[in-house]
């Protein structure tokens, strides 16, 4: 399959080199010089256009930073330069309505349009592990289940367009709710006299069983390896969260519901990003 690949930064570069592992040939376009380079190293076709790119190909995907930008994208350079025949995803994160309005669109315009995105950061982008949160029909789903399986270890059809970024923000309120709950205690427990890894032997087998915990531990040195133990380098940057969870807090505004957990989980990462943006999210323990 001919695919072009639309945003090639921590997450799509290795989503895109995991597309030619999987056999694919893949036109590649990004604005960062750099990004077409690495492309290119791993087997990609690079454009310095993202309308050439979209020239025959049998699917289009793009992983871009914002709504605003994938409403751009798919009006300027996709819809009218890819073939009417190619399946259209977009992987990135933005607000529901967006992702609705640009399906639309392409819907309009003949072709099939699925929102894709993902979950699991940079390490299962490039490991080819990630896990897609997919809204659109169904006839959509399976032409793009073929594109995504090749990045991912689950590929889940969410329901109708806007269905994939509906769980993908509501999943990260979890996150980042979850991921202060499991800091607080692990401090909390220091600060009384228990050692933290004892903490954790013994709360990651019981009630107090959670991924931030025995997945990600927030702490240095204490259960499985994180970005904890790089210094909080790596992983999923803590504005990166803070843009989900202010896409969460706008969506609960415009469907009126009760958010406070979530809403106090956007106030303390936005005080985190001030100073650790680009520490992994996990850092809001330094913050204790």
């Amino acid at each position: 399959m001919k695919i072009a690949f639309i945003g090639l930064g921590n997450m799509g570069g290795g989503m895109a080199a995991n597309l030619v592992k999987a056999g694919h040939e893949v036109n590649a376009f990004d604005l960062a010089d750099e990004a077409l380079h690495t492309a290119a190293e791993h087997g990609c076709t690079t454009f310095d256009d993202a309308g050439a790119a979209c020239q025959g190909v049998d699917a289009v995907v793009t992983m871009l930073p914002n709504g605003a930008i994938v409403k751009s994208v798919y009006r300027e350079s996709v819809i009218g330069h890819a073939p009417a025949g190619a399946v259209l995803i977009d992987c990135s994160t933005i607000d529901v309505a967006t992702a609705r309005e640009v399906i639309s669109n392409a819907e309009a315009a003949g072709y099939d349009m699925v929102d894709a995105p993902v979950s699991g950061g940079i390490a299962a982008a490039n490991g080819g592990t990630l896990t897609f949160m997919v809204g659109g029909t169904d006839k959509a789903f399976k032409r793009a289940e073929e594109v995504l399986q090749a990045m991912g270890k689950a590929v889940i059809h969410a329901g109708d367009a806007g269905a994939g970024q509906t769980a993908k923000i509501c999943n990260n309120m979890l996150l980042a709710i979850s991921m202060i709950g499991t800091a607080e205690a692990m401090k909390m427990a220091e600060k009384l006299g228990l050692d933290p890894q004892k903490f954790y032997e013994i709360s990651s087998q019981s009630s107090g069983y959670c991924w931030s915990l025995n997945a990600y531990t927030p702490m240095p040195g204490v259960g499985v390896e994180s970005p904890a133990d790089n210094e909080y380098k790596g992983g999923f940057a803590t504005a990166l969260m803070l843009k989900d969870l202010r896409l969460a807090m706008d969506a609960a505004k415009d469907v009126n519901a009760k958010t406070v957990l979530g809403a106090k989980a956007a106030e303390i990462y936005e005080a985190l990003a001030e100073e650790h943006g680009g520490l992994d999210f996990s850092s809001v323990i330094k913050t204790l």
